[in-house]
């Protein structure tokens, strides 16, 4: 069986990120998937206030990773990484500097083999209320929920062309990532989670902006769509930190294609295991 780790959301958090190597060294995984907003926060280190966020990758986790694979050798397991809505995308050269050492696979907006599977990554969410929009798109249309703020607006560590801005659809990017490949034996790495579903569930609960009251579903409609209609085997998800918590479920199925969140509010480290022979057998840890 080939044996996969999930986690997601770790923010640059070290106890997080030391209790994920140890269980990597100890049960030896063939593959680890890195879900997104995995640096310390991008909101404070874009107004200067993360002193160790310049250090984070190239320091802790390139060193971190490189003493893994040493103690593990042929047992190092194939990583693959995204970045996520709190992450600067400035960080992408640094990421693809550590790919290009072999330490792990950056695959947003790219697709690589796990033989026989083919890993998909992609990294943007639809508007938040966030003013970071690194890897913020529009989703199926130029529709901005209230009390969030456009992809147009906000704060940028990377400028992007203005048209990108504004006609830019996570639906388009999906299409053109996935083109028309067989999807029975894929595993997409998304950060952000689909819409209405028990892995978008977000805290809102009886929140209004002028008087509008929110959506407590804050997934991609565009991700959903995408699951329903092409059926990866795995998708896995994060970016809504209570889901879990909220619904009682970090685990989801919809048609053939098993869903999964790594996201967690609490101090512990939320592991998922799951075989990608079985990814119907997955289960969740918090560690």
């Amino acid at each position: 069986m080939t044996e996969a780790f999930f986690v997601s959301d770790l923010h640059g958090n070290v106890e997080k990120y030391s209790r994920l190597f140890e269980a990597i060294a100890c049960d030896r995984p063939a593959a680890v998937f890195l879900g997104g907003d995995i640096l310390p926060s991008g909101l404070h280190a874009l107004a200067g206030a993360a002193a160790t966020h310049d250090d984070f990758l190239s320091g802790f986790l390139e060193r971190n990773l490189a003493a893994l694979r040493t103690e593990l050798g042929e047992s190092y397991p194939g990583f693959y990484v995204i970045l996520g809505n709190d992450d600067l995308r400035i960080e992408e050269d640094a990421v693809r500097a550590i790919a290009a050492r072999g330490l792990w696979t950056y695959v947003h907006n790219n697709k690589a083999r796990l033989d026989p599977w083919t890993v998909y990554g992609y990294s943007y969410v639809p508007p938040t209320p966030f003013r970071l929009k690194d890897w913020e798109r529009y989703d199926v249309s130029r529709f901005v929920d209230p009390g969030c703020i456009s992809p147009e607006e906000g704060a940028r560590s990377v400028e992007v062309d203005s048209s990108k801005k504004r006609y830019a659809t996570i639906a388009e990017d999906l299409d053109n990532l996935a083109g028309e490949d067989d999807m029975e034996c894929a595993v997409f790495l998304f950060h952000s989670p689909p819409y209405q579903t028990a892995l978008d569930r977000a805290a809102l609960d009886g929140r209004r902006v002028e008087d509008v009251p929110l959506d407590v579903h804050v997934g991609s409609i565009a991700i959903k769509r995408f699951i329903e209609t092409r059926q990866p085997l795995v998708t896995l998800h994060g970016h809504v930190h209570e889901s879990a918590e909220l619904t009682g479920k970090f685990a989801e199925r919809l048609g053939r294609t098993y869903m999964f969140t790594a996201a967690h509010a609490g101090s512990e480290l939320a592991l998922v295991r799951f075989s990608l022979e079985d990814p119907g057998s997955a289960t969740r840890e918090l560690i």
